[in-house]
C-alpha cells in the first residue's frame, strides 16, 4: 500500500509535465481525448476553430484522402478520421511527437492512416505518389513555412483537381504567397490566428 502511495504521485507529476490532451468533437470517436506531447511550438487547433473548419468541410470529409502537413498533435487528422475520412497521411518532424501520434492510431485501432517522421517541406519536394482531396497546412508559427509548403503541394502533384486546402497562420503574417490557381472559399480570424479554406480553381 505504501509503495503504491509513493509511486502514483511521481507518475502523475511526470505525466502532467509530459502530456496534454486533444478532444475529438464529432464522429465515431466524439468526446474521445487523446494524449499529446507538450512541446514548444506545438499548438493544437482550438476546438472552436476546429468546429468551424469541419463545418466548412461537412460535405467533403467523408471518404476523402487527407494530408496533414505539419501534424503536431494530430488534432485535424484524427478529427477527419473520426468523421469517416477514407485515409490520412500525417507528416511530423519531431520523433517523440511522431511516436505519440502512432500510439494514438494504435489505441484507436486505426488502420487507414500513416505517420511519417520527416521534415515536411523536404518530403513535399518529392513528386507525389498519391493525391489528396483535403489538405491541412497548419505549421508552427513564425517560421515562414506556409508559402514553400503550398508551392510544393501544387508543383509536385499532391492535390486532386478540386482539392480543398486549409491554411492556418498567425494573424500578423504578411509574407504568404499561395498558388495563383487557388481560390479562397472561406476565411476567419480569432485573436492571433487567421484560417482559410481554398480550392483549386
Amino acid at each position: 500500500m505504501a509503495r503504491n502511495h509513493q509511486a502514483k504521485p511521481h507518475e502523475r507529476n511526470k505525466k502532467s509535465i509530459k502530456l496534454g490532451f486533444i478532444r475529438l468533437i464529432s464522429g465515431k470517436w466524439r468526446g474521445k481525448k487523446l494524449p499529446v506531447i507538450n512541446k514548444e511550438g506545438l499548438r493544437p487547433t482550438t476546438d472552436r476553430t476546429k468546429e468551424t473548419l469541419f463545418n466548412w468541410l461537412m460535405h467533403d470529409i467523408r471518404d476523402a484522402n487527407c494530408l496533414d502537413c505539419f501534424s503536431g498533435s494530430g488534432s485535424l487528422a484524427f478529427e477527419a478520421l473520426s468523421r469517416f475520412a477514407n485515409h490520412a497521411l500525417l507528416l511530423e518532424r519531431d520523433k517523440t511527437v511522431s511516436q505519440q501520434l502512432q500510439e494514438n492510431l494504435t489505441a484507436l485501432h486505426i488502420d487507414n492512416a500513416q505517420v511519417i517522421q520527416t521534415d515536411s517541406i523536404s518530403y513535399l519536394q518529392q513528386t507525389a505518389n498519391q493525391t489528396f482531396d483535403v489538405v491541412f497546412v497548419d505549421p508552427p508559427f513564425n517560421q515562414n513555412l506556409v508559402t514553400p509548403c503550398c508551392e510544393a503541394l501544387e508543383k509536385n502533384g499532391y492535390l486532386t483537381d478540386n482539392a480543398l486546402i486549409y491554411v492556418e497562420i498567425e494573424s500578423k503574417a504578411t509574407q504568404v504567397t499561395l498558388p495563383a490557381n487557388w481560390k479562397l472559399l472561406k476565411e476567419k480570424s480569432t485573436g492571433q490566428v487567421s484560417y482559410s479554406l481554398y480550392t483549386r480553381a
